[in-house]
């Protein structure tokens, strides 16, 4: 195991985050839940303050000095986000509320305008609800067929099933590249590689990829792509819908009004270019300068670090929790993301995260939004310890220490 800390500053990036000095129940925190949202860095909340003190006035079509400064920061954010995922074009950049909001674009648009009743979309069995439901819900407002990628025991899928889900019905693949409960990076290159040999254009889930790891949506040749800001340490309410400019053109709008519009009279309405054609009403502005803030912040760090220096401490914390008794992984122990869901002995997630709370660690605990991958294994819930740029060994030490004292009382 490489040793990353000597090549990562991790006090000089603590620092950046007041809130890691906080104290819960007397004790100093240990925030070890990251896959459900990260704090955020000074630079980004003192970004968003200074365009609420000193440029803030409603984008576009605006002829005043304020609103033309807040429309370049806003089109500017979305140049920082097309260089940071490796799109082609800003044009490819649509701006969301975040990844929940983006995989329901992209459902219904592409249900309305590419699919009829008896058509089929593939998902996996590792998919959070936001990438199960929506599909759903067009299943029973258009009666699309909803197809699973099988998974093995050890939470990798099975791809030689996979490419046998495929028939001529088969119009569109929807898959997380990382799982939020197993830490299983998905090989999204060959299930894109697969789709297109069918014809089939692939949406990608980046919600627990995109902090964590390099992502160049031209490489993986993605058709879609979306993550949410607030897990990249940018605020909430933001997110990104990457998209090939010849999908975006061809989908139709996903709601109606504000910039969305070319002309609108009472008989009929033109619609704007993208990505514009699908941001109505007024686009969260300001947040896109956090969200902006966020991924230079992560890039000066730099991508390859992170990804680096999270490997290197989710190894660390395997293998120190390994030696709990009783202790139950969930997902592949090598080549993971920075999750780790677990359980111990007959103790109840549910207690044994509330009792690690009062000791100051804050861990996630349920179902984490993945119910159909909980019943595949046979659980109702896990107890999850996700790992971000800020974490350190000695809070893997502390969160171990924990779940020893939480055990010895049961």
């Amino acid at each position: 195991m490489v040793n990353a800390q000597s090549k990562y500053d991790i006090q000089t990036i603590r620092n950046d985050f007041p809130i890691l000095g906080t104290e819960v129940y007397g004790k100093p925190l240990v925030y070890l839940d990251n896959g459900a949202t990260t704090q955020k860095p000074r630079q980004v909340v003192e970004a968003m303050v200074q365009q609420y003190y000193t440029a803030n006035a409603n984008v576009h079509r605006g002829v005043h000095h304020l609103s033309m400064i807040a429309t370049d920061m806003l089109e500017q954010s979305r140049e920082a986000v097309r260089r940071f995922i490796d799109a082609e074009s800003v044009q490819e950049i649509v701006f969301t509320r975040g990844t929940t909001e983006a995989i329901n674009l992209v459902a219904s648009t592409f249900c309305q305008q590419e699919m009829q009743a008896g058509d089929e979309v593939i998902i996996s069995t590792m998919e959070h609800h936001s990438n199960i439901v929506p599909w759903q819900l067009q299943k029973e407002r258009k009666g699309i067929v909803v197809k699973v990628i099988p998974m093995a025991d050890n939470g990798i899928l099975c791809m030689d099933e996979y490419e046998k889900l495929f028939t001529s019905r088969t119009k569109l693949v929807s898959v997380a590249h990382v799982s939020n409960v197993l830490g299983t990076i998905n090989p999204v290159a060959d299930i894109i590689r697969i789709a297109h040999s069918h014809g089939v254009p692939v949406l990608i889930d980046g919600a627990q990829s995109v902090p964590h790891m390099p992502v160049s949506v031209r490489s993986l040749d993605a058709d879609f792509y979306c993550f949410s800001g607030h897990k990249v340490y940018g605020p909430t309410g933001i997110g990104v819908l990457y998209g090939k400019r010849e999908w975006l053109d061809r989908l139709p709008p996903y709601q109606g009004g504000g910039e969305m519009i070319g002309t609108v009279s009472f008989e009929s309405t033109t619609f704007n270019a993208i990505p514009y054609k699908f941001e109505a009403g007024t686009p969260n502005y300001v947040d896109a300068t956090g969200l902006a803030a966020a991924l230079e912040y992560v890039e000066k760090i730099g991508m390859n670090n992170i990804a680096v220096y999270e490997a290197d401490l989710t190894q660390y914390a395997l293998q120190q929790m390994s030696q709990i008794e009783g202790i139950r992984f969930f997902g592949p122990m090598e080549q993971r993301g920075s999750v780790i869901s677990f359980l111990v002995g007959n103790i109840h997630h549910l207690d044994m995260g509330t009792l690690l709370d009062r000791i100051g660690i804050a861990v996630r605990t349920g179902h984490h939004c993945a119910e159909p991958l909980m019943h595949r294994l046979g659980i109702e819930g896990t107890l999850r310890a996700s790992f971000g740029l800020y974490n350190t060994y000695d809070e893997v030490d502390a969160l171990v220490a924990g779940i020893h004292r939480v055990s010895q009382m049961f």
